[in-house]
């Protein structure tokens, strides 16, 4: 193919031009340096279109076979060796196209009829990102089984709840760890919705209006494994609606992943001291040689910021576009390519931190206590069991802090004198409510921390996952 700079137009659409593209029009009009992640899309949809107008009649089957034959051979070339990147030719499209033409000679070009680029990178993208959404998925799978697994280890151990970063009550590592399993249980849902939405198939749509060409478009749905055709060509050619769906659920999988890798860094402090980091996934510093940094959790946490930017760019790129299509969506693609570059390695990082980290239960259940974790309890019980309002029983558990506060002691060191003093209604049954252990095991509610409930959710999860099948 002639180049720009000879003055010749590109010839799979220079036939309106006298002139080539500048060379900064080439430049900013060449999407081949990313959109050649497509090939294997582009060469399927191509099949699945030639098959379908040789069986329309549209084509010859000697023509088809011969097209078939090429884009094969096409597919090896590219595996082998990797796709190759002429800017004069644009993107992955053109580039398949013209070395069919170089394969196969002038029959090449039958390959292109009654449909246009805008359908063909439609049904290309829309292939890869259901393909991405299945490893997403697999990747969310893993770090769900690392957690049930270490969840059912941990279901009695106790650690400190927090709101506001606060002791609040004491709740199980278990019940912690299942709070994020339910997290990505929610983007699996998520993800799931998003591929359901996406299983239109847009071949056959063409430019923006349809074809005079007598498609089967169910046909070609099928073969490229659709459950059937786009309804509306307009829509079809200028609808990003599944890249952004993608975009949007890998964000809130991305900030969950970012919350859980926060923790994990709190707790990988040394005034935390809760976990230690599997060496594979720390690093160390320049300067200081005591130092094992949770560089994993870290990056994990950064990516979150670039995924939600991903979005938040190709939102911005779609919400002016008129109907159809626009050159603006040949931007579309990098900030999805980017944002599953990183869900992907910051998911396998997450499943290597738990399935690898050592939990200091010790040190959990020393702090659990702290701030007088189980005041609750008392509150709890005074309503229960001795009939007290709870404002009432409130204002009494705050009276008893303050007096474990003056002697220094936890709630249930107080002594029955201390608790006849408080309140005539605070008797020594109140003592064993107070207890780490005996706080814990109360919270029996659905949902609540009580080791019998964790592995009760753990028990389901397993199931649900499959794990002991």
């Amino acid at each position: 193919m002639q180049s720009s700079g000879n003055g010749q137009g590109n010839a799979m659409w220079g036939g309106r031009f006298a002139d080539g593209p500048s060379a900064i029009m080439r430049e900013i009009n060449a999407s081949i340096p990313f959109d050649k992640a497509l090939w294997r899309q582009d060469i399927a949809g191509s099949r699945a279109h030639v098959s379908m107008l040789a069986a329309q009649g549209i084509l010859t089957a000697g023509d088809a076979q011969t097209i078939d034959d090429g884009l094969q051979a096409i597919a090896a070339e590219y595996e082998r060796d990797g796709v190759p990147e002429d800017w004069d030719l644009e993107d992955i499209h053109m580039t398949v196209e013209s070395r069919l033409t170089e394969l196969v000679g002038p029959v090449a070009g039958r390959l292109h009829t009654a449909r246009s680029r805008n359908d063909q990178v439609a049904t290309d993208f829309k292939l890869w990102v259901r393909e991405s959404i299945d490893q997403i998925d697999a990747g969310l799978q893993a770090v769900q089984r690392a957690l049930v697994t270490r969840a059912a280890e941990h279901a009695d151990d106790i650690m400190p709840g927090f709101t506001h970063l606060q002791a609040a009550q004491p709740v199980t590592l278990g019940h912690h760890l299942m709070a994020y399993y339910e997290m990505l249980r929610r983007d699996r849902m998520r993800f799931a919705s998003a591929r359901e939405r996406l299983d239109e198939c847009p071949l056959g749509a063409a430019a923006l209006a349809g074809t005079g060409f007598d498609l089967d478009r169910e046909a070609t749905a099928k073969a490229l494994g659709f459950s059937q055709p786009t309804s509306n060509s307009l829509d079809t050619v200028s609808d990003r609606d599944f890249a952004l769906d993608y975009l949007h659920a890998a964000s809130l999988v991305s900030i969950h992943l970012s919350r859980l890798a926060e923790e994990i860094i709190i707790w990988a402090s040394q005034p935390f001291g809760f976990i230690r980091l599997p060496d594979s996934l720390s690093t160390g510093s320049s300067i200081m040689p005591q130092k094992k940094n949770p560089d994993a959790a870290e990056l994990v946490r950064g990516h979150a910021g670039r995924i939600i930017g991903a979005a938040t760019a190709l939102s911005i790129t779609m919400k002016g576009l008129p109907l159809a299509y626009a050159k603006d969506m040949q931007d579309d693609k990098p900030p999805v390519f980017e944002a599953h570059g990183l869900l992907t390695l910051s998911l396998a990082s997450m499943e290597g931190m738990i399935a690898g980290a050592e939990f200091n239960t010790d040190r959990m259940l020393s702090l659990a206590g702290s701030g007088h974790a189980t005041a609750t309890d008392l509150a709890d019980w005074l309503v229960r069991e001795a009939g007290v309002p709870f404002r009432e029983a409130h204002h009494i558990t705050g009276a008893a802090v303050a007096r474990a506060d003056e002697k220094g002691c936890a709630l249930a060191e107080l002594t029955q004198e201390d608790l006849a003093a408080i309140d005539p209604r605070v008797t020594p049954d109140a003592l064993a409510h107070l207890t780490l252990e005996g706080s814990v095991a109360s919270r029996r509610s659905y949902g609540g921390t009580a080791p019998d409930r964790v592995r009760e959710q753990v028990k389901a999860a397993r199931e649900t996952l499959g794990m002991d099948s």
